[in-house]
């Protein structure tokens, strides 16, 4: 039996997310000593220095000036997403951050019909409003253990506008995914981050400690995990079964959040995390369907 065969393509994805979680924890634990501008340029900047690495290596066809421009574009809105996201961490606990992030996949239909014109039915529409119901839910108690000077509502705000880039980012990949392979998006997708990000960071932090190196490379490599990880489950798999893996990422942090920061969040936080994530869900298997009956195929996959 393969090595292929051997690895559970759900196992996989499981550890993707956990290398996501990992980097939201770095940024958390560093972001008291080190400015989250700098983080997140570093972050990028050696995820960048890796993928440029594999294209080289693998001697795959430079992008042309057209790709450079539009993934300029993207890159600013994926930098932004990343920085409003872990400022975020740095005003609330780590699972909340994490379950007010999942509200981007119900932002990316309406973001979808104002860039692309794409129509959206009413299943996405009621996904919306039940899922942020499930965010108001998750809101609607005490802070379920931020950091005690933490700005909540500061943190709230940054996390939605984060979620807000995030899907306007998703959305912006569809209209260049058919012209570009995976891995030269990957590698503009962390190399122009890095690079517009760099003014920001030498204004902010320009000169980072010796001993912080290896922390910043880390980073870059879990941000790379997550990517290349992914492909492979997605490869694997049907993306049916694969979506909902990423949700794993609140049990997750819930734990990284408990065992290194004390964080114990409240029973509304998961109630509304419920909520939020079977409102991403209905989005997500509408889409699927919609796919299907388009091509003329059984909405079904249990008859194949």
């Amino acid at each position: 039996m393969t090595a292929r065969a051997q690895t559970s393509p759900l196992l996989i994805a499981a550890l993707a997310v956990l290398s996501g979680c990992l980097i939201d924890v770095c940024i958390k634990y560093l972001a008291t000593d080190i400015h989250v501008v700098a983080l997140t340029v570093w972050r990028f900047l050696f995820g960048g220095v890796y993928a440029l690495g594999i294209f080289l290596a693998l001697r795959r066809p430079w992008p042309r000036w057209e790709a450079w421009r539009f993934h300029t574009m993207r890159g600013a809105v994926h930098l932004a997403a990343a920085m409003g996201f872990f400022f975020a961490l740095t005003e609330l606990g780590l699972a909340e951050a994490t379950v007010m992030g999942f509200t981007a996949a119900l932002m990316i239909a309406p973001i979808a019909r104002v860039l692309l014109g794409e129509r959206f039915g009413a299943v996405s529409v009621g996904a919306a409003v039940i899922g942020f119901a499930g965010a108001a839910v998750a809101l609607s108690g005490d802070a379920p253990a931020g950091p005690e000077d933490g700005n909540r509502l500061l943190g709230i705000a940054s996390v939605l506008a984060s979620a807000v880039a995030y899907a306007t980012s998703v959305v912006l990949l569809r209209m260049r995914a058919q012209k570009e392979d995976t891995l030269t998006i990957v590698m503009l997708a962390n190399v122009l981050p890095a690079l517009i990000g760099l003014p920001l960071m030498f204004a902010v932090d320009p000169v980072p400690a010796v001993s912080q190196i290896p922390i910043f490379a880390a980073l870059g490599f879990f941000g790379l995990a997550v990517w290349w990880l992914m492909t492979i489950a997605y490869g694997r798999a049907p993306a049916q079964q694969i979506a909902p893996l990423e949700y794993t990422g609140l049990i997750w942090s819930a734990l990284l959040g408990w065992l290194i920061f004390g964080e114990i969040p409240g029973w509304r936080l998961y109630a509304g995390a419920a909520i939020i994530i079977a409102a991403c869900m209905m989005v997500a298997f509408e889409s699927h369907f919609a796919t299907r009956r388009a091509a003329r195929q059984p909405v079904s996959t249990l008859v194949e």
